[in-house]
């Protein structure tokens, strides 16, 4: 994963845990491929985060490892053989569980931040 206008290596390792939660949200909305889960986190974050295979697929099959989505072989809307990922109800609660402590590390950081000076 990446992130635009920002060095790449000083922040790919940071956002490397949150991929996890960024694909399970996204499942979050019906199965999708993989390349479906990339552009949506894509535009789901206005272009900030960009998720690139090498990122994706690890992740994908350390979730299904885990028993949070699983896969079927499917059609994909370009009529290609794809494999489509859902949520299992074991993923639906870990990603309650991971929003509520990302929503508690993100409130907790913007009290330490203070309000936004320009």
């Amino acid at each position: 994963m990446s992130i635009r206008k920002r060095a790449d290596r000083a922040y790919s390792a940071h956002l490397q845990g949150t991929l996890d939660l960024m694909i399970l949200r996204m499942l979050q909305f019906g199965a999708q491929h993989g390349q479906g889960i990339a552009r949506a986190i894509q535009n789901e974050s206005a272009h900030v985060f960009i998720v690139d295979h090498g990122s994706l697929y690890p992740a994908l099959q350390r979730l299904e490892d885990r028993g949070f989505i699983q896969a079927e072989w499917g059609t994909s809307e370009t009529n290609r053989k794809a494999r489509f990922y859902s949520l299992t109800p074991k993923g639906r609660k870990e990603l309650t569980r991971e929003e509520r402590e990302w929503r508690r590390i993100a409130s907790a950081i913007m009290r330490m931040l203070g309000p936004e000076t320009s």
